[in-house]
């Protein structure tokens, strides 16, 4: 691993630990509502019960799972000595469910009119990793 020298003086990547279980399950087409209810800490589970709402136009549901998820994955950034703001790389999977998850509310929020947590989420995002504001649009 490399490790890059912060220059501008902020704090450094947070990096999630590996929790390999969960994702393995949904990549093997564990339905993602057993994956949270077996992993309820999981971001990758709740972000993707969230997107499968919002797929089926059920976007309360999708704000409601994509919230859990963002609150999973604050307590463990916390839990990682995250302070609050900082990078949250794409690139180190076990940050992606975080992400998603982060993602899906800002969506959410914006298509029930929420527009302040859109904002807020949505610069969130961008602020935390760059690559994931525009991989997941």
């Amino acid at each position: 691993m490399t490790i890059h020298e912060n220059l501008l003086g902020g704090p450094p990547p947070t990096h999630l630990p590996d929790d390999p279980e969960p994702r393995e399950l949904l990549a093997n087409g564990t339905p993602p509502a057993d994956v949270a209810a077996k992993y309820p800490t999981s971001s990758l589970a709740w972000a993707r019960l969230a997107d499968d709402a919002y797929e089926r136009g059920s976007v309360v549901e999708s704000y409601a799972y994509a919230r859990t998820g963002y609150h999973r994955g604050l307590d463990a950034l916390r839990r990682n000595g995250w302070k609050g703001h900082g990078p949250v790389p794409w690139e180190h999977e076990p940050n992606r469910g975080f992400l998603r998850a982060l993602h899906a509310l800002a969506r959410a929020a914006g298509d029930i009119g929420e527009q302040e947590e859109y904002q807020r989420c949505s610069q969130f995002l961008k602020d935390s990793s760059p690559t994931a504001a525009q991989t997941l649009g």
